[in-house]
């Protein structure tokens, strides 16, 4: 797991590199606030994809880094040129205490911009990224945004979650939201066998933990 520590709470989200036989993959890129790619200890030759599961601003500010790109369809057009009514940019150039650590001198959050990353794989829901040694099931799981997606082992129960769930306040009130898909993304998940979820935000947690946090968003909003 990997995050940016001195961006605030709200829009600092985890990045997860998963190790493979044929490839490796990383999840979501962070704000990109600086250079990502540095940071990530790739084998040389050896082929990464960067897998964004939507396309809000603290999931791809460092997707246009990598050569090899993935992402829901739903979303695609999007990250043609990562307009602020999808992203959400414009959320974070006005962002009280945006940074603690300011990336270099003279850096303003209002010069906030995030670079397009056209895809170069379009991901829908029961898709298999086979990594050579382990797959992972494309899960289409709306409602915090429209194409967000989660990335399931069904061999060993680990899902990559995304913003879907995780263990910190979940967003269901942005202009892209809809709480109706994401009632229904929280019965799909209580059905799953989920050993363990790495989500975008917070600490990951156990399938236990997941389908309590996914049964008390029932409870709040259907009554």
């Amino acid at each position: 797991m990997l995050t940016e520590p001195f961006v605030t709470d709200y829009c600092r989200a985890n990045m997860w590199l998963v190790r493979g036989r044929d490839f490796d993959m990383l999840v979501d890129t962070g704000m990109g606030i600086c250079p990502l790619a540095p940071e990530i200890g790739t084998t040389p030759g050896k082929p990464l994809l960067a897998v964004a599961t939507h396309v809000h601003l603290d999931h791809v500010g460092s997707l246009h880094e990598f050569a090899w790109r993935a992402g829901p369809r739903i979303e695609a057009p999007f990250f043609e040129t990562m307009p602020d009514q999808a992203t959400y940019a414009n959320m974070f150039r006005n962002f009280p205490g945006a940074v603690s650590e300011l990336p270099w001198p003279g850096w303003h959050s209002a010069d906030y911009a995030i670079a397009p990353a056209p895809l170069h794989r379009l991901l829908d829901e029961g898709e298999q990224i086979d990594l050579g040694d382990r797959s992972f099931t494309v899960l289409h799981l709306p409602g915090h945004s429209p194409g967000s997606i989660g990335l399931f082992d069904e061999r060993d129960g680990t899902l990559f979650s995304g913003d879907a769930v995780h263990g910190g306040l979940l967003v269901d009130d942005m202009p892209d939201s809809d709480r109706t898909a994401y009632c229904a993304t929280m019965r799909r998940l209580i059905g799953l066998p989920v050993r363990v979820a790495h989500g975008g935000h917070a600490h990951s947690m156990d399938g236990a933990r997941m389908r309590e946090i996914a049964v008390e968003y029932l409870r709040r909003n259907e009554g």
